[in-house]
């Protein structure tokens, strides 16, 4: 397993979640790009937010900004998506994902074929 995710739950509209994603060394540092995906029931996968792992530089989902912000740690392999002021159209499971080169972000966040190695998943449950 590259990624591991934690942090889901359930939580009231309104709340805070933060997800992380725990990579072997070795992904994360050939890693060029982090992605954090979801898929709701009935839904197609979409991108939620994408983060350049070099320099930082990020793309949300338009229904996340402002609310969603991902970041990384890399002395700890590990990069985070903080989510506040969740609703319910935020409910969904979360994967990370990881991608070995970089074009454009926000292409490499609408179609997620560029990443290679994918976490788990996390069931995030926002309740009205």
């Amino acid at each position: 397993v590259q990624l591991v995710e934690s942090g889901g739950g359930s939580v009231q509209a309104g709340g805070s979640l933060r997800l992380s994603c725990a990579a072997k060394e070795r992904t994360f540092r050939s890693t060029y790009a982090m992605g954090w995906f979801r898929q709701a029931p009935g839904k197609e996968r979409e991108g939620v937010a994408c983060l350049n792992k070099r320099d930082a530089r990020t793309y949300y989902l338009d229904s996340v900004k402002g609310r969603f912000t991902v970041s990384r740690d890399n002395t700890k392999n590990t990069a985070y998506l903080q989510m506040s002021l969740l609703n319910p159209e935020d409910t969904a499971v979360y994967y990370c994902a990881a991608a070995p080169f970089l074009v454009r972000l926000e292409s490499m966040c609408t179609d997620s074929s560029a990443f290679m190695a994918w976490g788990q998943g996390a069931q995030v449950t926002v309740s009205a």
